[in-house]
């Protein structure tokens, strides 16, 4: 009767792989890396994960960066002295591509 055992071991070590490889594609870049401190390191940390880097600025000890993904736009802010991501915004738009304010 071991052979339940083996099934369930098997299935839950599936299962466990299936999700811890689905969770690093979703998730290239997440708050809490570290991409750099500077502009440049950010653009290219950014670049080298995929990310098509649009406009960076440095604002209020932050370092903002306006990237696309697969076709969706959001906002990457970065800790200019630690070089952490503090946050990852994703742009709300439309259908027809235009932001929405509501």
């Amino acid at each position: 009767m071991t052979l339940p055992i083996k099934s369930t071991a098997f299935s839950l070590f599936s299962l466990t792989g299936f999700l811890a490889g689905t969770s690093f594609a979703m998730a290239a870049v997440s708050v809490g890396d570290t991409l750099g401190t500077t502009e440049e390191e950010i653009r290219a940390a950014l670049t080298a994960e995929g990310y098509k880097v649009e406009e960076i600025e440095t604002e209020k000890g932050e370092i903002e960066a306006e990237v696309s993904l697969d076709g969706k736009e959001m906002e990457v802010v970065v800790d200019a002295k630690s070089g952490l991501v503090l946050e990852m915004e994703l742009d709300d738009q439309d259908e027809d591509g235009e932001k929405d304010d509501d």
